[in-house]
């Protein structure tokens, strides 16, 4: 058996997320769709995240094991064939069999992006949040300053939430000014349900004045969901890119970054 690694980015604003569902459209659902009339049989897709509804990626990975006898460039020319024009395969590539896209994942990082503007703009439907107001920009830095590092964000995740340990490691977390509005960046060992739209929701409000910036490890320590209780739309939110190896994240920030591994081997 062949192990194969796809590398993939889509549009999010048709799907009901990335995992299958019993009905709707999702874009594991499509790839499964065509593996299954190719080897004539199911074939389950692993991806290295699972998006939600209405939410975006830049770069998503997946893979899966294979019998057929494929080369990379065909696999991708057959994907692409098949698949609606919101969903593109970038690269397939042939990988090691004990090599795995969510275990072997040791960073991911998100990008939610705003418009602002007097005027809703219908052209970025679904694509960027509209906010009308006027942010406090610095506010928004300081408080987004807070969320690096490891700590426990219980306050920031939905309730629905079901993984034991609510601990997470922050490698950056910053406001970025853009042409048309602001973008937040995020990146991290890994993140919890609804855990961005949740912080973007809460910088939103410091933005507005309505919260402190420097509320942010107090509420952290309380680890009370019900402290933070609103979520950013998902139409803003992009999964940028996935970190698949070490390598990656040292580049980005440097050989004294703590790296977190899923793999108990590896710990």
């Amino acid at each position: 058996m062949q192990r194969v690694l796809v590398k993939i980015s889509y549009n999010g604003a048709q799907f009901l997320g990335f995992q299958i569902q019993n009905q709707g459209r999702t874009v594991q659902g499509y790839f499964e769709k065509i593996l299954k009339r190719m080897h004539q049989q199911h074939v389950r897709i692993h991806p290295s995240s699972r998006t939600d509804r209405g939410v975006h990626a830049k770069e998503q990975y997946f893979h899966f094991d294979t019998h057929l006898n494929i080369t990379p460039e065909r696999w991708q020319h057959a994907m692409n064939s098949a698949l609606p024009d919101d969903i593109y395969v970038h690269e397939v590539t042939f990988i090691d069999q004990d090599f795995h896209c969510r275990y072997d994942c040791v960073g991911k990082r998100y990008r939610y992006s705003m418009y602002q503007a007097e005027h809703r703009n219908p052209f970025w439907s679904q694509l960027k949040t509209f906010e009308p107001k006027t942010l406090n920009i610095e506010a928004m830095q300081r408080a987004a300053q807070y969320f690096i590092g490891t700590h426990d964000f219980t306050t920031f995740c939905s309730q629905k939430t079901e993984v034991e340990s609510k601990e997470r490691t922050i490698y950056e977390s910053r406001i970025e000014p853009t042409a048309d509005g602001i973008d937040f960046v995020i990146t991290g060992s890994g993140f919890l349900y609804n855990m961005v739209r949740v912080i973007m929701a809460y910088l939103l409000e410091v933005g507005k004045g309505k919260r402190s910036a420097d509320d942010v490890p107090n509420l952290l320590t309380q680890q009370d969901r019900n402290l933070v209780p609103h979520t950013a739309p998902a139409e803003g939110l992009y999964l940028e890119k996935i970190y698949l190896a070490p390598e990656q994240l040292r580049v980005d920030f440097g050989d004294d970054i703590q790296i977190h591994y899923k793999k108990s081997t590896q710990i």
